[in-house]
């Protein structure tokens, strides 16, 4: 099953089930730009025979970045350099689609020191984050624009579709979540009303891509926190989604405040791992979706056997497989892994025995691994735990002073 093609609500169709999930590249240059690195890297993940890659976050706003090595699509005049990047990404005949995003209060101090949020609810985590100015409405109006922009800078490039990113704490899912919007007017209070941004930016992207151009949305199922966005408003956004046609939900989970969020209940509190009966850390709220929405569904998370994914897919509880670390830690196994030639992904486990820096040494890791791809080295498994912990703000901090000074 996972080796079928999928044909989704607009008419393209996707070579196979398997998805190579969006993972930060970070490595644009000072302009923000792709570089040779980009067609390097997605063409390494082309050649997997995944029938679909979705890119790192794209942001829609430079001053609004996800990380110091964003690329930002706001300027039609970086079509060229953006077009190698989409040319080499689908090279093996696979779809290939742009994550497109705005960081809101999650944009760090690097980047600005008053970013723009809902409401002005600062995010407490390693004083990297400042204080938000609460959005006025002729802001509001002015990030949907810019998300068409981004969008139309897409299919210009030459990138078959799109997912705008509505989870893990950005600014749609801050708008979403009733911790992070206190707004009292159109744009919160409601759930209707704070899903307003995230319904009005796919209505006008997708009048700006037309009828036959994908456009995924990646929505939290939970934020994971007490007060938060809960499963049942996660449901009635997805009510809404099916009304508007997308052609593929991806279900996720989580903010920077809970990392480890496929760890996590709905109330924050810790899973025992001798809970965790399946591989994929969704599967039971894709359940509940499948009942309220005939949405193309997409899970990432914990999916490493081969039998497995074939067995989702077969009793109809996901329609694609969402895989990102493994495409950093099994590259080369993933051809295999799609011929059923190879059985198991196995995960590669990084330790530093110290409880607070864990989170920090996975994602230093795997951001070292993203960088040594773009410029054509292979995997180093055998890193430093306490370097990768500290690297990411070194590397932020490095990166957006060269930025600043150019």
């Amino acid at each position: 099953m996972i080796s079928t093609e999928i044909r989704l609500p607009c008419g393209a169709i996707i070579k196979n089930r398997l998805v190579k999930s969006a993972m930060t590249e970070r490595i644009s240059n000072r302009r923000f730009e792709p570089i040779k690195g980009h067609g390097v890297l997605y063409e390494n993940w082309s050649n997997t025979g995944a029938g679909l890659l979705i890119t790192g976050n794209v942001v829609v706003d430079r001053k609004h970045l996800e990380s110091a090595g964003n690329v930002c699509f706001d300027d039609e005049k970086m079509l060229p350099k953006i077009e190698p990047w989409a040319q080499a990404a689908k090279s093996n005949g696979n779809h290939v689609w742009v994550q497109i995003s705005h960081s809101g209060r999650q944009t760090n101090k690097f980047s600005t020191t008053r970013p723009l949020a809902p409401s002005e609810i600062q995010l407490r985590k390693m004083g990297l984050f400042g204080k938000p100015k609460a959005m006025t409405e002729a802001q509001i109006q002015d990030v949907i624009k810019s998300f068409v922009k981004a969008a139309r800078i897409s299919k210009k490039a030459g990138f078959t579709g799109l997912q705008i990113h509505a989870a893990h704490g950005y600014l749609l899912s801050q708008f979403l979540s009733p911790t992070t919007n206190i707004r009292t007017d159109q744009w919160g209070g409601s759930i209707e009303n704070r899903s307003r941004l995230l319904i009005s930016i796919l209505r006008e992207v997708r009048k700006e891509v037309g009828a036959d151009f994908p456009i995924s949305v990646k929505l939290n199922s939970a934020d994971f926190q007490k007060g938060g966005f809960t499963e049942e408003e996660s449901l009635e956004v997805v009510k809404m989604l099916d009304k508007e046609k997308i052609d593929v939900l991806e279900i996720s989970g989580g903010t920077y405040e809970k990392l480890a969020f496929f760890l996590m209940n709905e109330e924050g509190v810790e899973i025992r791992e001798s809970t965790k009966k399946r591989e994929a850390y969704f599967i039971d709220f894709a359940r509940k979706v499948r009942e309220v929405s005939n949405l193309p569904l997409m899970i990432t998370g914990g999916f490493r056997s081969y039998d497995f994914c074939n067995e989702v897919l077969e009793n109809g509880e996901v329609d694609l497989i969402g895989m990102a670390r493994p495409f950093i830690t099994n590259m080369e196994d993933i051809s295999g892994f799609l011929q059923g030639e190879v059985s198991l992904l196995k995960n590669f486990v990084l330790r530093t025995g110290i409880k607070q820096f864990e989170d920090a040494a996975e994602g230093g890791f795997y951001a070292r691994q993203l960088i040594r791809f773009s410029k054509g080295k292979k995997l180093k498994p055998n890193m430093n735990p306490l370097w990768c912990s500290m690297f990411l703000i070194f590397y932020e901090f490095r990166k957006s002073m060269v930025k600043k000074i150019s």
